[in-house]
């Protein structure tokens, strides 16, 4: 084997090492929040940053540190690089009473844990959560506690296909 043949095979053998190391990058995953009055509705996206997935309902504590504390640990938990919040407003697009709450929340989040917050539209995604939850068999009294994880999963998937774009969603006749 001569010096050119060594160079190309190794050429293609780096070639084929950065395309792999390309292909396995991870993406970034992002916890996403329902953020209530009473308690907090936790999602968390997919290594591949595709979908998002249910974690779990936090019940809110009257010392507000401590719901902060308690989601900068799933944050570190799950390696986010950022927090999805949803922004609660009305139908016409007006913010709600709630609105200046969650934002305040969201901000102090985002000053302890040191990572992006985005505020996401969520209207009607607690009314959506309800639906999906009628259809897959559930009665309003088992709703509870999982209705609040199904509007945080609604909220960080809308953002996920969002930043996805529209060609993530086209698909090939």
């Amino acid at each position: 084997m001569d010096l050119e043949e060594a160079d190309r095979r190794y050429a293609i053998k780096h070639q084929a090492d950065l395309r792999l190391r390309v292909v396995s990058a991870p993406h970034p995953r992002y916890l996403g929040l329902d953020v209530g009055n009473r308690r907090i509705g936790v999602a968390v996206s997919d290594e591949l940053g595709l979908t998002a997935q249910p974690v779990l309902t936090l019940e809110r504590h009257s010392n507000k540190r401590d719901d902060l504390r308690s989601l900068a640990r799933l944050c570190r938990r799950f390696g986010v690089a950022g927090i999805v919040v949803g922004d609660p407003a009305h139908l016409s697009g007006e913010p709600s009473p709630q609105a200046a709450k969650t934002q305040a929340f969201a901000a102090a989040l985002g000053e302890l844990t040191g990572l992006a917050i985005h505020l996401w539209d969520e209207r009607l995604t607690t009314h959506e959560a309800h639906q999906l939850l009628y259809q897959a068999g559930r009665k309003r009294q088992q709703h509870g506690k999982v209705v609040d994880q199904v509007a945080a999963t609604l909220i960080l998937q809308s953002f996920l296909d969002e930043r996805a774009g529209p060609s993530a969603l086209k698909t090939d006749p």
